[in-house]
């Protein structure tokens, strides 16, 4: 058997920060500072509007997952008894169009 790949490691707040910092010719702890900045933003009109657009990266949604009934259901050709769960809200990401074109 072919052996199996290592997982990649996404960048950390901080490597971010810092490329960040590099590109726009400012202090690391300013990069640091926009960046909480736009995740407090985000998170707000998430709450709020239930939509938010970093333009050219992505799109951030919310939806309610209906309830659930408990019962039988048949999974796998078995029936399995399956307990009732509450209705929740879904947080979802989405690339936006230019950033799939990009890749």
């Amino acid at each position: 058997m072919a052996p199996m790949k290592k997982a990649a490691k996404a960048m950390a707040k901080g490597a971010i920060a810092e490329a960040l910092a590099k590109q726009c010719e400012f202090k690391k702890s300013v990069a640091a500072k926009a960046l909480a900045s736009l995740a407090a933003i985000a998170t707000k009109e998430v709450k709020s509007n239930g939509i938010f657009t970093i333009p050219g990266l992505c799109r951030i949604k919310t939806r309610m997952k209906p309830a659930t009934k408990a019962g039988k259901r048949e999974v796998f050709g078995k029936v399995v008894m399956v307990k009732a769960k509450p209705a929740k809200k879904v947080v979802k990401a989405f690339p936006v169009a230019a950033l799939k074109q990009s890749i």
